[in-house]
């Protein structure tokens, strides 16, 4: 059996340096927690690699659903071009079409461009139609991974959906679980058998700058509790 991962979500240098310190599988990279992650910038991006972290690049433009007009594809294969230029170990990207189907044909040909990625399809995958269905496109694709919540709220609610996932995509894709991990539900996923990973930020909301005028409320990651999730599991 194969040793359980751990994936931070990273959305600034301080989560870098903290994934690096703690020894992480890899990071997910990205930026702006708080609209659930959005494609990081460049300078990010660089800092990352920089500390030579296991960096897989979020690539999404924008809040909100994962159907994308033509505009926002092409916006989406400029980032995974940068990214394969800059030498990142994978993407994490995620696209359905106007139906919630995964849109299986864009994403052949998306993929066949840069083989050499380690790709992951995150949470799109939740609101996709049917996850047995899901699962076997994302096998036929070559995906390495899928990152879900076990098509549920949070990871609480869907362990059971997690466990039969994990048995179903054994030898033939990972399951990463994500969204809404914490110190009182990790060792829950841990047992879960054929689990590949476990993907989870440790933040919290921070007023930042209070005394600013652009003073704006965050998700701001907490080694306190990263500490705690880590002990837990």
């Amino acid at each position: 059996m194969s040793q359980l991962q751990f994936e931070l979500c990273a959305a600034s240098i301080e989560a870098i340096d903290l994934a690096k310190k703690y020894q992480f599988d890899r990071i997910e990279l990205c930026q702006n927690l708080e609209q659930g992650g959005l494609t990081p910038s460049a300078g990010l991006i660089a800092a990352a690699l920089e500390q030579g972290v296991n960096t897989h690049v979020l690539i999404r433009p924008r809040a909100g659903g994962f159907h994308y007009n033509n505009r926002e594809l092409f916006q989406i294969e400029q980032d995974i071009d940068y990214c394969a230029k800059m030498g990142v170990a994978g993407v994490v990207v995620g696209i359905l079409k106007e139906n919630a189907a995964i849109d299986k044909a864009y994403m052949a040909s998306l993929k066949a461009n840069y083989p050499h990625l380690d790709w992951t399809f995150h949470r799109a995958f939740d609101e996709s139609l049917e996850w047995k269905r899901s699962l076997e496109v994302l096998i036929e694709l070559g995906f390495k991974r899928v990152l879900t919540s076990g098509f549920a709220k949070s990871v609480e609610h869907g362990l059971e959906n997690l466990s039969e996932m994990s048995a179903f995509a054994f030898g033939k894709i990972e399951i990463m679980a994500g969204g809404g991990v914490h110190a009182g539900n990790i060792g829950k996923l841990s047992a879960i058998p054929h689990l590949a990973g476990i993907h989870f930020s440790a933040t919290q909301k921070v007023l930042l700058d209070e005394d600013s005028a652009f003073s704006e409320t965050i998700l701001k990651i907490d080694e306190r509790k990263l500490v705690r999730i880590l002990e837990a599991k």
